[in-house]
């Protein structure tokens, strides 16, 4: 009687256990049942926003006679810039930076005998952020009209922005969104099947290079700040289930 009931027992058992090995290999074979496309949202646009920086400095053996020599070159800054119509809102002028400088004199091995001060130079940036880019892209280009008037100006390229960033993104991750359920809807039409719910969602990063240009993409997401045209790219990876 001992041995009927252990040999239910075990028969039992390798019911059960065959049971739930079916049941997980179908469920196993049901989630692999699912549909995996990317989709691209790309969007050209135009900066409006311009920032131009620039620096300019002045030497003297004395302090104060470099304070008053930089404070007439930023005057002559500040009415060059009005006269071009930039407003004095759009202009600032950083704290003034100064340094000592030295010169050094060695012996025959290359040792340092003697440093003998040669002065002070006391530099300033300038920063000039505006709407109206095409106006102060072409002030950037005339530049050599500031250095004629004698104020040693230092140019760096400008740079550009656009300050609807955030409702642009919205759009192209609807439209990469848009564009991956449609290539889903194509691939499961074309197997005859049916595209069942969303089961997961990827965003990827964004990536704004310059128009028509052949600039790399980056992993972390590239931001190019030297072309006034751009073209913002982000994609949406989408994994449907199948019916």
């Amino acid at each position: 009687m001992r041995n009927v009931i252990s040999v239910a027992i075990i028969a039992l058992a390798v019911v059960v256990s065959a049971y739930l090995l079916s049941d997980a290999f179908r469920n196993r074979n049901r989630n692999d049942d699912t549909i995996s496309v990317t989709g691209l949202g790309s969007k050209d646009f135009v900066s409006d926003l311009i920032v131009w920086r620039g620096s300019f400095s002045k030497k003297s053996y004395v302090l104060k006679d470099a304070y008053a020599a930089l404070d007439s070159d930023r005057a002559i800054i500040k009415n060059y810039l009005s006269s071009k119509g930039v407003g004095e809102q759009e202009v600032v002028f950083s704290a003034v930076q100064i340094s000592k400088d030295y010169q050094y004199q060695y012996d025959d091995n290359g040792n340092m005998r003697q440093q003998i001060f040669s002065g002070f130079t006391l530099t300033q940036n300038v920063q000039i952020e505006s709407k109206e880019v095409d106006k102060l892209e072409k002030i950037s280009r005339e530049v050599t009209e500031l250095i004629n008037s004698g104020v040693e100006f230092y140019s760096y390229p400008p740079e550009y922005y656009y300050t609807k960033l955030a409702e642009l993104k919205i759009e192209m991750i609807a439209e990469a969104t848009k564009d991956a359920h449609n290539r889903a809807k194509s691939i499961a039409e074309n197997a005859n099947s049916g595209l069942g719910d969303l089961k997961k969602s990827d965003l990827g990063v964004f990536q704004i290079i310059a128009q028509n240009s052949s600039e790399d993409y980056s992993w972390g997401g590239s931001f190019n700040t030297a072309a006034k045209k751009k073209t913002a790219n982000v994609t949406v990876k989408l994994v449907y289930m199948v019916d």
